[in-house]
C-alpha cells in the first residue's frame, strides 16, 4: 500500500516563518498551553489551495498530531468545506498558534501586536501563493483575526467570499451536558452553516468535486463527519488517529493538571488478536 502524507511547511516562505515563530515572549503563558509548542496550519502548502478556511486554537488533539482541526471540530468542518466541493484544495490556519488556557485567554490577547503581526504574516503569504476563492472563519475570534487582516494594506488588496460561521463545537461548550439543549444548539448551529453555503456555494468557480449544494438537515448525517485525510497529517500517523474517535483527554483533578496531562488511548476495535 501507498502512503501519501503532508511533508509539513517545508517551502517558502512558510519555512522562514516557522523558523521565526513566536514563543512567551508574545503568548503569556499565563493564557496559552505554550509547553506543548505552536501548531501551525493544515492542508495545502503548495499554491494548490482555493479555500480558507481560520479556526481558533488547537485542542489536545492537535497537541499530537501536530497539525490544526483535527478532533470533532476537525471532522465537522472537514464535512463542511466538502459541501463547497472541497475534499483537498483547502488550507486551514488559526486564529492563535497555541491552545488557549483559561476561559477568557483568546479575548484578552486577541488585539496584542505580536500575535496579530505574525499571523497577518501567514495570510499574506497563504493569499500571495494561492487562487483562494472563498474564506470560512469559524467562530468570532476568527471572525476578528480576518477582519484585522483585511485593514491591512495587503488584505485590502484581496475580497475572495467570505462567511463567518458559527463555530463546530460551540453545542457542546454551550449546552452544558444538556442533551435537549445539545440537539437544538446543533440545529442552529447547522441553519447558519446552510446560510453560508448558500452564499459561498455560487462563487466557487473550481471545486475538488463540483455538483450542486446539498444543506444540513437538523443533525449531522454520518457522511457528514468526514475523516481526515492521509494527506493532510504527517507521515506515519496512525490512521485511528484521524478517526472522529475521542482518543486524546485532558486529565487530572485540577485546571493545572489538565494542562499538563493529555492521555492518548488507542480506540477500541483498532487491537486485534
Amino acid at each position: 500500500m501507498s502512503h501519501v502524507f503532508d511533508p509539513g511547511p517545508v517551502g517558502e516562505p512558510y519555512a522562514s516563518l516557522i523558523a521565526a515563530y513566536p514563543g512567551t515572549d508574545v503568548y503569556p503563558a499565563d493564557s496559552f498551553r505554550v509547553e506543548w509548542g505552536p501548531i501551525f496550519h493544515r492542508g495545502r502548502l503548495d499554491g494548490t489551495a482555493r479555500l480558507l478556511v481560520i479556526g481558533q486554537d488547537p485542542a489536545q488533539s492537535e497537541a499530537v498530531v501536530r497539525r490544526i482541526l483535527v478532533g470533532e471540530a476537525g471532522h465537522r468542518t472537514q464535512g463542511l468545506m466538502g459541501k463547497l466541493g472541497f475534499d483537498r484544495s483547502y488550507v486551514l490556519i488559526n486564529t492563535f498558534l497555541y491552545s488557549v488556557y483559561g476561559q477568557t485567554g483568546g479575548d484578552q490577547h486577541k488585539d496584542d501586536p505580536g500575535i496579530v503581526a505574525y499571523r497577518n504574516q501567514w495570510l499574506d503569504a497563504v493569499f500571495g501563493a494561492n487562487q483562494i476563492e472563498a474564506v470560512l472563519a469559524l467562530g468570532s475570534l476568527a471572525d476578528d483575526a480576518w477582519q484585522k487582516w483585511k485593514q491591512t494594506p495587503v488584505g485590502q488588496g484581496y475580497s475572495p467570499g467570505y462567511q463567518h460561521v458559527t463555530h463546530p463545537t460551540e453545542p457542546e461548550s454551550s449546552s452544558a451536558g444538556d442533551p435537549a439543549k445539545l440537539a437544538a444548539a446543533i440545529t442552529a448551529m447547522l441553519q447558519n452553516w446552510n446560510q453560508a453555503l448558500e452564499a459561498l456555494h455560487p462563487l466557487i468557480t473550481q471545486p475538488d468535486t463540483p455538483g450542486p449544494l446539498v444543506p444540513y438537515g437538523d443533525a449531522f448525517a454520518p457522511d457528514e463527519l468526514i475523516e481526515i485525510p492521509e494527506f493532510d497529517v504527517p507521515a506515519g500517523l496512525p490512521e485511528w488517529m484521524r478517526s472522529p474517535a475521542a482518543w486524546a483527554q485532558r486529565v487530572g483533578s485540577t485546571a493545572a493538571a489538565k494542562r499538563a496531562d493529555i492521555t492518548i488511548t488507542v480506540p477500541a476495535g483498532v487491537i486485534t488478536s
